[in-house]
């Protein structure tokens, strides 16, 4: 079928993240407002100055089985534990093919990492350097490929309409999604199984990003180190994690009486072209792709009354993002619910976009907003709606929500979904 201009939807919801191996148990704790932040107790985690990280709550191999995962980068052992949530979620019962329900040719895999088997990679060579090159696991080139998560969800459905891997850093998990809402809609696929993944918590990672002064050093009070908005913030808590969608057409979810969470309005995609690391700091790229999402789906300010933050606990970051949200949405900003998960989940780089969509999806179909945790005093530049502390009851009908995605290299990324 060939189309520019069909629905798309939102059938199937996995994850699993810091606060818990699932969705439900995920979303359960972003409810209740608990951190997944804690101490690292490796004895490499010593001599680092940054000592908290947000791990995911379960371990991989008490899902996957251990002869499959020993040739599984985490980032791609977490793509497919949240897959295959995903996967059941939205009421397949076998791989595309064995499964009447879903063409393998019109299955589509769109799942991205910012980092890709960084852990794989860094691992290996010390195996090497310490017991020779015969040591070196003969699975590590396709453990490490940034595109071997989509690779394995793809062979885990069936997916034969395309495998594909978007990496655009911490906005990765977000534009992948995005890229997936575009293949339907354009008529490329039917339905497209999407998301983030990453596996960083790992001495370089920490060393280098602690080093570039962007991590919160507050090993004092893990739980509380990440405080987006709140005028002590001083950096974000590095996490783990996947989060996956599965999207359909909307014709194809009706023919086969699937559950709809919200439909998928679409994205809009910017670059700052500012600096490598930095925000721009107006927001003025945000508010691009901000402007780009409203021009191209129609969507109207006033439709919007939520939005999960990119918010990372960063001094610029976070108020070069409200700067944006006012700029675009003017006055309709005041009636907007702001959430920052990241208070709670750390940041999760390319996984991010995959968990926070997952978040926003579940907010609008339960129609309550997550709160935003450890904001004990707001930055005075502050000038909208912050959820905190507790959840937030959403308005009853049509409403939209919006989710925050942005990266180093200044890529800026915001999805669009809205109650059916």
């Amino acid at each position: 079928m060939n189309s520019t201009n069909r629905t798309v939807v939102v059938t199937g919801i996995g994850a699993t993240t810091p606060l818990g191996g699932d969705s439900a148990s995920t979303w359960e704790a972003l409810l209740a407002g608990r951190s997944g932040v804690g101490l690292l107790t490796e004895d490499w985690a010593a001599e680092l100055p940054v000592r908290i990280a947000a791990r995911v709550a379960v371990e991989p191999t008490e899902i996957i089985p251990r002869p499959q995962a020993r040739k599984l980068d985490r980032s791609a052992q977490f793509a497919l534990i949240a897959a295959r949530e995903a996967w059941a979620d939205a009421g397949f019962t076998a791989r595309a093919g064995e499964d009447p329900a879903v063409d393998p040719d019109r299955l589509g895999a769109v799942v991205a990492s910012g980092i890709g088997g960084v852990t794989t990679l860094l691992d290996q060579y010390d195996i090497l350097r310490e017991k020779g090159a015969r040591k070196v696991s003969p699975h590590t080139v396709p453990m490490l490929m940034p595109n071997s998560p989509a690779a394995n969800v793809s062979l885990e459905v069936g997916a034969r309409a395309g495998a594909h891997t978007p990496v655009s850093a911490c906005a990765s998990g977000a534009e992948a999604i995005g890229y997936a809402v575009e293949m339907i809609r354009t008529g490329r696929a039917d339905v497209v199984i999407a998301g983030g993944t990453e596996a960083a918590v790992h001495p370089l990672p920490i060393a280098a990003f602690g080093n570039m002064m962007a991590m919160s050093k507050n090993n004092e009070d893990p739980q509380g180190a990440s405080r987006p908005f709140d005028t002590e913030r001083n950096g974000f808590v590095l996490g783990e994690g996947s989060g996956m969608i599965v999207l359909e057409s909307a014709e194809h979810a009706a023919a086969r009486g699937a559950r709809v969470y919200a439909e998928a309005v679409g994205q809009g995609i910017s670059a700052d072209a500012h600096h490598i690391t930095a925000p721009e700091p107006s927001g003025a790229g945000i508010a691009h792709a901000l402007q780009n999402l409203l021009d191209s789906t129609g969507l109207k300010p006033s439709e919007i009354t939520h939005v999960n933050a990119h918010a990372t606990s960063t001094p610029q970051g976070d108020i070069a993002e409200l700067k944006a949200l006012r700029k675009v949405l003017g006055d309709d900003v005041d009636h907007v619910a702001v959430s920052a998960t990241k208070s709670m989940t750390g940041h999760l780089l390319g996984g991010a976009g995959g968990v926070e969509t997952v978040a926003s999806v579940l907010a609008l179909y339960h129609r309550v907003a997550p709160p935003t945790i450890n904001i004990e005093n707001l930055d005075p530049e502050v000038d909208v709606d912050i959820v905190r502390d507790t959840p937030r009851e959403l308005p009853q009908g049509t409403i939209a929500a919006l989710n925050d995605s942005f990266g180093f290299g200044g890529h800026n990324v915001v999805l669009a979904f809205r109650t059916v």
